[in-house]
């Protein structure tokens, strides 16, 4: 009987050491992969939803400045201490045009969305009045309709 000297690739055709570790790397490889489609989609749709409350939110205060514009313009002396809430109403115009609407990554946006907040608050405090920015209404809430 003949021996023939081993190869070292025949044993690795019987080895599956290996083996193991190989698919543990393949499928890490692969859910990281599905994992970065599927974190962007996601980061998309809360980016989506936070841009769209925040314009909301800004459009309120926008509507609110008009009003009170509109206010000042047919009766300047329409609310009383008119010139300091006037001031107050043109400072938050100003606030709201200049949030970065286009540069959402801009450092100030926080400092000026409650700079706009305060500023709300204030000119209903001094003009006396039960205005709230509670967001959109939910289909449950929409029998209790807030502004």
């Amino acid at each position: 009987m003949e021996s023939h000297p081993r190869n070292s690739e025949d044993d690795d055709v019987f080895d599956f050491s290996n083996l193991e570790v190989t698919h543990v790397n393949d499928g890490h490889n692969e859910g990281y992969k599905e994992g970065l489609t599927l974190g962007k989609e996601e980061g998309r749709q809360v980016g989506l939803k936070h841009g769209f409350q925040i314009g909301e939110e800004l459009g309120f205060y926008r509507g609110c400045v008009d009003i009170w514009k509109s206010a000042f313009q047919l009766d300047p002396a329409c609310f009383s201490s008119s010139s300091r809430v006037q001031k107050s109403i043109y400072q938050m115009d100003e606030l709201v045009r200049d949030y970065p609407l286009m540069d959402p990554e801009e450092e100030t946006v926080n400092e000026i969305m409650d700079s706009l907040r305060l500023k709300f608050r204030s000119i209903c405090a001094t003009l006396n009045v039960k205005l709230q920015y509670n967001g959109y209404p939910k289909a449950v809430d929409a029998k209790n309709v807030e502004f």
